[in-house]
Formats: C-alpha cells, sequence, structure tokens
C-alpha cells in the first residue's frame, strides 16, 4: 500500500500533517508525532505583533536616554540590522530540524507589506523546509473594496517569493467574493500549496461585565464541509498543492479530502483531544480501508471525488443545495 504524497515539492511518507498548534511548541511531542506516523509539521505561528512588539522595545531601550550618551548609542545596531524579533521561534526551528527527520514548515501569521514579512528569509535560514503564511485580516473599513484586500495577499506572497527559496503555502480564509479567482491569482503569483481554509475565532460577549471576550472552539467533523467542497471545485484548475486543514477528525475525513483533491489533510482538534497516537490509529484505518475497497495508493485516490471528476459537477453548486432542501424531513 503506498501512502506516500508530495507537498510542496516535499516527497512525504502519508498525507497526515499537524497542522500549526500548540502541538509543535515542544521538541519531545513533535519527536512523538513523528514516531506515531506524522508526515511533517507544521510549527505554530511567528505573530506580526510578537515581531513588532519586541522592535519597539528594542527601540525604546535603544533610544532610552540619547540625549545624555549620544556618543555612546553609536555602537548599537540599528533595528534594521539587529535581529530584534523572537529569537526562539527561530531557534526551536532548529532545534526541531536537528531532532526529526520529517519535513519542518514554518509559519508567519500577519497582515500588513511591513518588516513582519522578512522573518520568512529568518525562517528558511533557521532551516525550515517551507514556509506556511498566513494571511489572517478581516476588513473592517467600508471604503475598502474587494480588490484591494485580495491585493494584500498577492502582494505578501510575491514579497515573500522574492527573498527566500523554500515552497511557500497561502493559507486562506473563506471569505472571498470569489474564491476561484483569488486561488487562480495565487496559484499565478508563485503559491506552490493553498491550505483551505483558517478559522477566524470569532469573540463572544461577557453580558455581565460588559466585556468582549475570545472564544476558542475545537473545530468539529461538521467543519470540513466547506473546504472539502471548494479543495473538489478547484481540483484541477490550479498547479499548487491543497492542504485540507479544519474538521478532519477520522480515517473517513483524511479520505474525503484526498479524494476531493488535498495533497495532505492537516489535523489538530482530534491530537489536541486525544494525543499523537491518533496518527497511528488513523493510518491504520486508511490502509485497511484502501486494502478493502483495492486502491493501491493515495495518488490513486487524489480527485476522484472532484467536480471535474464526478459524474454530476452541479452537486458542488446550487442544484446540491435545491435537492438538500427539498429532500429534509420535518423532525417534529
Amino acid at each position: 500500500m503506498d501512502l506516500t504524497t508530495k507537498y510542496m515539492g516535499l516527497e512525504l511518507k502519508n498525507p497526515i500533517v499537524p497542522s500549526a498548534s500548540p502541538l509543535s511548541k515542544s521538541v519531545e511531542r513533535v519527536k512523538q508525532l513523528e514516531d506515531c506516523g506524522a508526515s511533517a509539521i507544521v510549527v505554530y505561528s511567528l505573530f506580526e505583533e510578537q515581531i513588532s512588539h519586541d522592535e519597539k522595545e528594542f527601540e525604546h531601550y535603544m533610544s532610552y536616554g540619547a540625549e545624555s550618551y549620544a556618543e555612546a548609542l553609536t555602537y548599537f545596531p540599528s533595528s534594521e540590522d539587529y535581529n530584534s524579533g523572537p529569537d526562539e521561534y527561530l531557534k526551536h526551528i532548529s532545534n526541531l530540524k536537528s531532532a526529526v527527520d520529517i519535513p519542518v514548515i514554518g509559519s508567519l501569521n500577519g497582515v500588513s507589506a511591513g518588516g513582519w514579512l522578512r522573518y520568512a528569509k529568518l525562517i528558511e535560514e533557521a532551516g525550515a523546509d517551507g514556509l506556511e503564511l498566513n494571511v489572517y485580516y478581516i476588513p473592517t473599513n467600508p471604503d475598502l473594496e474587494a480588490k484591494d484586500v485580495e491585493d494584500i495577499y498577492i502582494n505578501d506572497l510575491i514579497e515573500v517569493k522574492k527573498s527566500i527559496k523554500i515552497p511557500v503555502a497561502m493559507k486562506l480564509s473563506p471569505y472571498f467574493s470569489s474564491m476561484a479567482n483569488i486561488a487562480c491569482r495565487l496559484d499565478q503569483a508563485g503559491a506552490d500549496a493553498l491550505v483551505l481554509f483558517n478559522r477566524f475565532y470569532q469573540p463572544d460577549f461577557d453580558i455581565e461585565n460588559l466585556e468582549v471576550v475570545p472564544n476558542l472552539e475545537l473545530s468539529t467533523r461538521r467543519s470540513m464541509r466547506l473546504p472539502l467542497r471548494w479543495i473538489a471545485i478547484l481540483y484541477g484548475k490550479i498547479k499548487a498543492n491543497m492542504a485540507a486543514t479544519s474538521g478532519i477528525h477520522s480515517h473517513e475525513d483524511a479520505i474525503k479530502m484526498i479524494m476531493a483533491g488535498a495533497d495532505i489533510t492537516c489535523m489538530c482538534s482530534e491530537l489536541l483531544h486525544y494525543g499523537p497516537e491518533r496518527i497511528t490509529e488513523i493510518l491504520g484505518e486508511i490502509t485497511a480501508w484502501m486494502d478493502e475497497k483495492e486502491y493501491e495508493s493515495v495518488e490513486q485516490m487524489k480527485g476522484s471525488m472532484s467536480q471535474k471528476s464526478v459524474a454530476d459537477p452541479s452537486a458542488f453548486e446550487r442544484a446540491n443545495y435545491m435537492k438538500a432542501l427539498n429532500n429534509y424531513k420535518l423532525l417534529v
């Protein structure tokens, strides 16, 4: 049974990849994930705000007392030359590369075209095999047009691709006015892969203290329907690889995503619930299912249920919507 797959030019032993999460904060835990069958690891994200905070703090201490000791300050490097970002993240990438044999993919999370993007080069220099660029942006300005929002993603990708040689994946939200168009634009701009989809964590209200509070809920299997649909629609329309993420909790979920056209399936919530050993179980279940259905390889399954492959392509569009409503049975 051949479970191998290719993602961003990387040869992976199977399609199960732990996504960016606290699972990757410990070298020991990543080694455990590798031992349990993970084919690569996406490291937790380095956030634009972390980098900006560290640089502002550095500027404060470099300028403090400048009027009294101007001559001494000439010995200090400028913030442009000084690696003032979170060194721990870069060191962690390097430590992971020394500890495991599977590919290590760094992750940058931000939005502006500012200095945070230069950390792509530092992540590459730390030894990362690839980079996941998570442009987490919620456009709240009503004067900002849809194309302006899309151009932020395109420009960030182009800037990063100019600075590094390792492959780059773009992690997207599902909230574009034309998902197919932005996917094709990113593909043409050089994205090596698209990761569908990130989940915006919605705030909640504390009505006793009248505060807006953060709210983090892990995914459920229902969450996979949206990426499943769009991966199936985009398969064959773009050259970039596709990673499925959100809502993958079982071998059936992983198989569905592969049949839609995903090259890898990224898991987080299920592993946070049950630990790294869950990967071993899922891989065993995938192998057993493939053997029963007489599939010889993951490549043979890939895209077999995509829009371009199924007998009724309209099932991914309005026809399926009308059929679902018409077939619904009242419960009371």
